[in-house]
């Protein structure tokens, strides 16, 4: 832990994040206000004591929005990551493995994946599926699968060649026991801290689908549906778009120093540059 915390990237970021984190926790037992109530006689008022953060056009405050939308971000990244963490790491085992056909293939498949981004993937699936959450998080895990898929085979490559992977297969190990015991721990390091900074990224992309009208769908709070709503309302109520966005901008950066964090800190290469 003295290791961990004595890095500042990570110490800033685990903070930032802590709160983002405990946000979203907290809004599953409490929040100041009911998220969706309305109440027409508190409308557009700025931030006080009784709404900390203001309210917004249907007099519901901003911040049990914010605090229920810090819950729904969390998922989303929580979901896509595991999503091309689980695919990706899986064929790039493959491609590593079986090489040849199998790994042309394979590398060919994530070239056609990186040529469609998330939100065009998020256009052609709610063309068909139809605008959700659901749908964004599946457009977004989608877009990450070559990611994670082209690391694992990077990684695995250059541990595959090393000695004690020989002396594995001279003490008989079969192929896939080497995998599990020898390659998968040795390559969990360089994934998870590609996990930590995608997950920024899946925040970052769910707002941006948001806002388009392609993710979180109302009355359900989402940081990027707050905003869109809110650009009606700059000149009258700015609150509404400051605070929706100070959060996305601040779980952003906390997860992407948190990723740094963990890069300087595991990576021997960073720690021996230090």
């Amino acid at each position: 832990m003295r290791r961990f915390f004595g890095n500042l990237n990570f110490t800033v970021g685990f903070i930032l994040a802590a709160v983002v984190v405990a946000a979203a926790l907290a809004s599953l037992f409490w929040t100041p206000y009911a998220p969706n109530e309305m109440n027409a006689a508190h409308r557009l008022q700025p931030p006080s004591l009784s709404h900390p953060l203001g309210t917004d056009q249907y007099g519901r405050d901003v911040l049990s929005r914010v605090m229920v939308g810090a819950v729904n971000s969390i998922i989303v990244g929580l979901v896509t990551v595991a999503i091309g963490f689980g695919i990706g790491v899986l064929l790039g085992l493959l491609a590593a493995f079986f090489r040849r056909f199998i790994e042309e293939g394979i590398m060919r498949l994530c070239d056609l994946l990186f040529g469609f981004p998330a939100v065009l993937t998020a256009i052609l699936i709610t063309a068909v599926l139809g605008p959700s959450v659901l749908n964004s998080m599946l457009a977004i895990g989608i877009f990450y699968i070559p990611v994670f898929a082209r690391l694992t085979r990077a990684v695995t490559l250059s541990i595959w060649q090393r000695d004690f992977i020989a002396a594995a297969r001279a003490c008989g190990l079969s192929e896939t026991a080497i995998v599990w015991h020898h390659v998968l721990p040795n390559i969990l390091s360089p994934l998870i801290i590609q996990g930590t900074i995608q997950f920024a990224v899946a925040i970052l992309a769910e707002a941006g689908l948001s806002y388009l009208g392609l993710g979180t769908q109302p009355p359900h709070p989402s940081w990027g549906r707050m905003l869109y709503e809110a650009q009606t309302f700059l000149g009258t109520a700015p609150w509404m778009a400051v605070f929706p966005g100070l959060a996305i901008a601040w779980a952003v950066l906390g997860f992407n120093l948190l990723g740094d964090g963990l890069r300087d800190t595991l990576d021997p290469k960073m720690t021996r540059l230090r």
